[in-house]
């Protein structure tokens, strides 16, 4: 399998958010067997979490919908079109970020 038409999208965002998910999971799993804490402590860290992986997205961090090119696949590779937002994505448009024309290539690197 030459794999060129997967993108799991490992991303510096997506592995920032899933950590702090992760300890929030935990927090909650000790709250539920009698650290009372936990479950406020892990819904907290669940909420950051979100914003976490929100914000690195933002900043460059994460990855566009749909697949992207293989060049562009690597873990530390940032997105350069985040800045003016992703045409189909929910995080830029909260955001308030319009994203560019379908077609249009914004800051292409080789």
């Amino acid at each position: 399998m030459s794999g060129a038409h997967h993108d799991e999208g490992h991303t510096v965002a997506g592995w920032a958010g899933f950590a702090v998910a992760v300890l929030g999971s935990l927090a909650v799993g000790l709250g539920v067997v009698g650290w009372w804490p936990g479950v406020w402590i892990g819904s907290a860290l669940l909420v950051v979490a979100v914003l976490v992986a929100w914000g690195l997205h933002l900043a460059g961090w994460g990855k566009p919908p749909g697949v992207r090119p293989v060049g562009r696949r690597g873990f530390g590779v940032r997105d350069r079109s985040a800045r003016e937002g992703h045409p189909d994505c929910f995080g830029c448009r909260v955001a308030g970020r319009r994203g560019v024309a379908p077609g249009e290539v914004v800051d292409e690197v080789p």
